[in-house]
């Protein structure tokens, strides 16, 4: 494929268009390590697209394009690189990814269950990054709450994820009161702890041992209402009064997971 035809604009769609992308039920990935994972984690490539004008692919993605059952599109050097989104760079493969059809009512909570939720986030890196976090954590799933929330599926959340989105189940969900009721439903109900710099004690002194579902806020109102009127509890994260403005929701999130991961680690060693 060498002119921007009407196939070429479907892939552009994917990348620029979150109605579309979920319409058409598939999204673009970019990069080794996420392409690598969604392939090692067993999700649906629909196509890959190769560098045509490049002399010598790599092995690896000569490895994967000999795979059976994929269909394989060779696409100029200059379309390959607006697709990448790296800065006029064509990357040598990109790879079209079914977006699975996830529910929370798939997801089971067993004793020391750790679940992340990212409520109302707008910027599509946070949630990429939190992903990525969770994973980093051992976190057994994300949800992210809210109509308008940043699509985990966006191009800039795949990258910030870097691959973790392919190992962490990541799951939508209209209101807090829709993941509370099937939390009530689960056989081990996690506790449902809140972050907030107004909250009543520090994180550190809430037992998060057992099956837990932290819940970050928007980047800049934090959690909703429903939230705090649902949360078991409201946490604080401890900065020094030095501090110019609170953490980024991200990086908060990042800092909750931690210290789970810590208590963890400290009651297992006993």
């Amino acid at each position: 494929m060498s002119v921007r035809n009407a196939k070429f604009q479907q892939w552009e769609t994917l990348l620029r268009n979150r109605t579309k992308r979920h319409r058409a039920g598939s999204f673009l990935v970019q990069g080794v390590r996420p392409i690598t994972l969604a392939v090692e984690h067993g999700w649906t490539v629909q196509e890959l697209l190769y560098d045509a004008d490049r002399p010598r692919l790599s092995a690896w993605a000569e490895g994967l394009l000999d795979a059976p059952h994929t269909e394989r599109a060779a696409v100029a050097a200059d379309l390959m690189a607006e697709l990448g989104d790296k800065d006029g760079e064509a990357p040598e493969l990109l790879a079209q990814v079914a977006i699975p059809k996830r529910r929370l009512s798939q997801l089971a909570v067993r004793p020391g269950w750790l679940g992340l939720v990212i409520d109302r986030p707008a910027g599509p890196g946070n949630v990429g990054s939190l992903i990525r976090s969770a994973d980093a954590f051992g976190a057994d799933a994300v949800i992210v709450t809210g109509r308008n929330a940043a699509d985990p599926y966006d191009p800039k959340a795949v990258r910030a994820s870097t691959g973790s989105l392919f190992a962490v189940p990541v799951v939508n969900a209209a209101s807090a009161h829709e993941v509370v009721e099937w939390a009530a439903k689960q056989d081990h109900k996690p506790a449902v702890v809140g972050t907030d710099e107004h909250g009543e004690k520090a994180l550190s002194d809430h037992d998060l041992t057992g099956a837990v579902l932290l819940v970050v806020g928007n980047e800049t109102e934090g959690m909703s209402k429903a939230w705090h009127d649902l949360a078991d509890a409201v946490a604080r994260i401890p900065m020094s009064p030095k501090a110019a403005s609170s953490l980024n929701a991200a990086n908060a999130g990042t800092v909750a997971l931690y210290e789970t991961a810590r208590q963890r680690a400290e009651a297992e060693a006993r």
